[in-house]
């Protein structure tokens, strides 16, 4: 099957509402308007470059979006928790010149459709993921790809690049979040109080401006924007409840994989807490390296330094 592509026309014998969780075109909409008016120029580009794409192997007449742009050798980018592809604004451009840019939303966040008959957890997200590769396989022929992934994306970009070694190449990783620990399960109530915590405009402003090193120069209104987008997904608050209830990604670094691996860290990363930081410093030992003046986003905080470290990685032979 060829990825499906265009906009937010329904699937042929689709009647949902686009306002219905399960329906692929309220996502389509939503990143149509952002194209359009988001304040970000640089979003506006991103999410004009969305195609929407059938996969294989998942269930029902569904689409998923996949921002695709640039020319070369392929490289797929994977966001964070409660997040979306929105978020490689900057980096985007600065690796388009070099590689052909696959950005999904993951399963359950971003624009995704969230059907309520649907499951939300790792397990998910990287079903998901191997239907995408499927689907990539298809349109680039058997090379191997690059893989960043950031903060949760890290640790999905893990998992993922042991079960489809033979598909992942290398893989740089940024301020990963769930290499240690173990999953923590929320129960019902907590999850729901804890989506309707993370849906508050306060919150989410704190969040935002918790995740840059310098918030009061680099943190307005477009990256306020940005960062709450998704939430007018239908569905957005049911998905985040059912993934806190799974307990997430945790533990996901051990055994590391066996590619090629590099790790950019903020200095000034107030998201993941101290101990996160050493249990991970333990794991990665020479592999990771510390960015000075920089978060917990460095490819939202230095976008021009990660290229420059992916660019040199890249150059960096295969073993065998």
């Amino acid at each position: 099957m060829s990825p499906a592509t265009g906009s937010a026309s329904p699937a042929p014998g689709h009647s949902d509402s686009p306002n219905a969780p399960g329906d692929w075109r309220a996502g389509a909409m939503l990143l149509e308007r952002a194209a359009a008016t988001l304040q970000d120029p640089r979003g506006r580009d991103l999410a004009a470059a969305v195609q929407w794409w059938a996969l294989p192997g998942l269930a029902g007449d569904q689409h998923w979006p996949v921002a695709v742009l640039g020319q070369g050798p392929p490289l797929l980018l994977l966001h964070g928790f409660d997040s979306s592809l929105l978020e490689f604004r900057r980096l985007a451009p600065l690796l388009a010149a070099e590689h052909r840019l696959y950005i999904p939303d993951l399963h359950g966040f971003g624009f995704c459709p969230r059907p309520t008959s649907g499951t939300y957890g790792p397990a998910a997200v990287l079903e998901h993921l191997e239907a995408l590769l499927e689907a990539l396989a298809e349109r680039e022929g058997p090379q191997r790809l690059g893989l960043i992934g950031a903060s949760m994306g890290g640790s999905v970009a893990v998992e993922l690049a042991r079960r489809q070694s033979e598909r992942i190449s290398r893989l740089l990783l940024l301020s990963p979040a769930g290499l240690t620990g173990r999953p923590m399960p929320l129960p019902p109530l907590l999850d729901a109080l804890g989506v309707r915590f993370l849906s508050l405009p306060s919150v989410r402003q704190g969040i935002c401006r918790s995740a840059f090193a310098n918030p009061s120069r680099d943190v307005g209104p477009p990256e306020l924007e940005i960062a709450s987008w998704h939430l007018q997904m239908p569905g957005w608050g049911f998905a985040l409840g059912r993934f806190a209830r799974s307990g997430g990604f945790a533990g996901s670094g051990a055994p590391l994989p066996s590619q090629p691996l590099h790790v950019l860290w903020g200095a000034d990363d107030r998201i993941l807490r101290p101990p996160q930081k050493r249990a991970a410093e333990a794991l990665l030992g020479e592999r990771l390296r510390e960015l000075p003046d920089c978060g917990h986003l460095p490819h939202v905080d230095q976008p021009e330094t990660v290229a420059d470290v992916w660019r040199a990685f890249v150059r960096e032979p295969l073993a065998g």
